[in-house]
């Protein structure tokens, strides 16, 4: 019999998988959760060129993990990496 895992919670190895988004995709999905965000694509962008929030570059883009965005911008003061 083999173990059924929740959809909603993808998993590697016990370990939940990150939410990777580009830029554009970030600032959607925190414009769908709050729609009076003042939080644009540009800054998302200049917080991963600056090393503040994790990314990794594909091609010509930034892969944001959003839970990381998420949770700086709720303590910005807080090392986030």
């Amino acid at each position: 019999m083999t173990n059924i895992r929740n959809h909603n919670q993808l998993t590697y190895s016990n370990r939940p998988l990150p939410r990777m988004r580009t830029v554009h995709e970030a600032a959607a999905e925190l414009k769908q959760m709050d729609a009076n965000t003042a939080v644009t694509e540009y800054h998302i962008r200049q917080l991963a060129i600056n090393n503040i929030i994790p990314r990794v570059k594909a091609g010509k883009k930034y892969l944001i993990n959003l839970d990381a965005l998420i949770a700086y911008l709720a303590d910005p003061e807080e090392d986030t990496i």
